[in-house]
């Protein structure tokens, strides 16, 4: 019965294949005719069921798990190598180090033979490569992309299964070539879950939380390939030892600060203290300091270039401090502020039913209207009012890439900071699709319903405007924007953030995954083209790495090849 179902909705593709001609999405979300990921994606979750893979620990059920993974998760550098925190120096090997990093000796979680590092380790990786002389330092997050979702994203870009442990080859950030590389992994297990807050005093009220953080490898696997790996340990649900599975605030405060913390953390230890991270050291140094992100600005991970706060949800006072005004964790003196601040969340604004739940979650100083940056935040940055940033916003009927780059021209004539404001009505970069359109699938409102009977998960729908894709930039054109801008004051450091990566991947859309992943790798090349444009590699590092990893299992690959 469930094979002549599949066949019907394979011919229900074919029979749209006049609307697809043309090169749009038809109306019921369905696939355009030859998008063979979008089939892929769009029959899995009509079904439930596909046998090339599944999200979870059920291999009977496509998506049995929307959340994140602890598995270990790549880390590629380039201008320096691994080796200072790999191997025989990972603090995995070292009960001593390892106690510090934890507070507390983890279950089973010292290893005499870890190849493995810690996420805390990038940032110190980041701090090493200023004090042996770079003066460019960028960290790339691909955020929610584990080795799974690397591979295939690399399968589906090359259109073959090339290889199945290791680096990879296929992606620009695999590739690469042009300086010193390497590669390694690391464990992203938080301090703890379960920590409460309170927004408004900025203070933990349970240190500790319930339940702890720790990575035991005999359970969890040596590798992400790992054979013997167990899924129901990387989510948590091991009754034997449910290790803390991290959030994107504990594991960037890791990447940012070297210390680790309780989920929901932005840059503060489990007590609640605030952390230093690397761009407030190097701005203190004199470097130039700036984040890119593809999601809201005041998201957690690129909250966490700098930003101090007890909640990741406190979107508008994690601006203020990214932009460099007072906010609830800056009373009396603000943050000096980021010099380019460029991201997403324009355009999303807090409905009045949505208030009450929203100043629970961002305290009683949340200002009606937009949710991620107060308009009062906006007026008192711009240049045009006395302020420090030369303010970029989507505009309707203007190329956003346009924009941008003007904007940028301007910060360099005048030595002003750059603030570039975008996005659609989810809050984020339009998504880019494996085939590399704009046309995420999604399942048409019967079967929706359907399947909301069954409490089963579906991609939600999103369509875009012509005006949505003409208004925004790239994350890539992004990326160098912030860069012409920073080297024009100098030393710097740099966060680029591919953030729809994790939004596919909690939507359990591996269609969306990919394109997310492939529009971070052309953010990567426009990086590495940037560098050989600017001078080269002799003084600067580059770290490519995830906040964390997902659950996804291929079971048969080569189906993402078309074969």
């Amino acid at each position: 019965m469930r094979h002549r179902f599949v066949a019907c909705l394979l011919v229900s593709l074919v029979c749209l294949s006049g609307f697809r001609a043309a090169g749009q999405a038809p109306p019921d979300g369905t696939p355009r005719a030859g998008d063979r990921l979008a089939a892929l994606q769009w029959t899995a979750e009509a079904t439930g069921v596909a046998d090339w893979g599944f999200w979870g620990d059920q291999p009977d059920r496509y998506v049995s798990w929307s959340n994140h993974s602890n598995r270990l998760i790549p880390v590629y550098s380039f201008g320096m190598t691994l080796a200072d925190v790999a191997g025989e120096r990972s603090v995995y090997r070292d009960r001593a180090r390892l106690e510090a990093l934890y507070g507390r000796l983890p279950d089973e979680t010292l290893d005499p033979a870890a190849d493995h590092f810690d996420q805390t380790d990038v940032f110190r990786l980041q701090a090493e490569a200023v004090a042996r002389g770079a003066k460019r330092v960028v960290l790339v997050v691909f955020d929610g992309m584990d080795w799974t979702l690397t591979r295939s994203a690399a399968i589906a870009a090359t259109g073959t299964v090339a290889y199945h442990a290791g680096r990879g080859t296929g992606l620009s950030f695999q590739d690469y070539a042009g300086t010193v590389t390497d590669f390694g992994l690391c464990v992203t297990s938080p301090a703890n879950d379960g920590t409460k807050v309170d927004v408004d005093a900025q203070a933990v009220t349970n240190p500790g939380g319930t339940t702890p953080g720790g990575y035991a490898a005999a359970r969890g696997g040596r590798t992400p390939w790992d054979p013997a790996a167990n899924p129901t340990y990387l989510i948590g649900k091991d009754r034997d030892r449910p290790h803390a599975v991290t959030d994107s605030a504990a594991s960037a405060t890791s990447l940012c600060t070297g210390r680790k913390t309780y989920n929901d953390a932005i840059n503060v230890d489990p007590a609640g203290r605030r952390l230093d991270t690397i761009a407030h050291a190097l701005q203190r140094q004199g470097f130039a300091v700036g984040v890119v992100t593809s999601v809201p600005i005041p998201h957690a991970t690129p909250g966490c270039a700098y930003a101090h706060n007890v909640s990741r949800d406190d979107y508008q006072d994690i601006s203020r401090d990214l932009l460099g005004e007072r906010s609830v964790s800056h009373r009396d003196a603000p943050l000096p502020g980021l010099d380019v601040v460029i991201g997403c969340g324009h355009g999303v604004d807090v409905k009045p039913a949505e208030m009450e739940k929203e100043v629970q979650q961002q305290g009683t100083n949340l200002e009606p209207g937009n949710k991620y940056v107060a308009a009062s935040t906006l007026a008192a940055i711009d240049v045009a009012n006395g302020g420090r940033y030369r303010v970029a916003r989507r505009t309707a009927g203007r190329d956003g890439s346009e924009v941008l780059a003007a904007a940028a021209r301007e910060c360099i004539a005048d030595g002003s900071r750059l603030c570039g404001f975008f996005g659609t009505a989810e809050g984020n970069l339009p998504f880019t699709t494996a085939d590399g359109k704009f046309d995420p699938v999604f399942l048409p409102d019967a079967d929706r319903e359907r399947l909301e009977g069954l409490k089963r998960k579906y991609s939600k729908p999103i369509r875009y405007t012509p005006a949505d894709l003409a208004e925004n930039p790239s994350l890539a054109e992004m990326t160098v924007a912030a860069l012409d801008v920073l080297a024009a004051r100098g030393p710097f450091w740099l966060m680029v953030e591919a953030g729809d990566v994790d939004w596919a991947a909690h939507g359990n859309n591996l269609d969306g995954a990919i394109g997310a992943a492939l529009s971070g790798d052309a953010a990567f090349r426009a990086l590495t083209g940037w560098i050989e444009a600017h001078g080269g590699w002799a003084d600067t590092v580059v770290i490519v790495t995830s906040d964390h990893g997902h659950m996804l299992v291929l079971t048969r690959p080569e189906a993402l090849t078309g074969r």
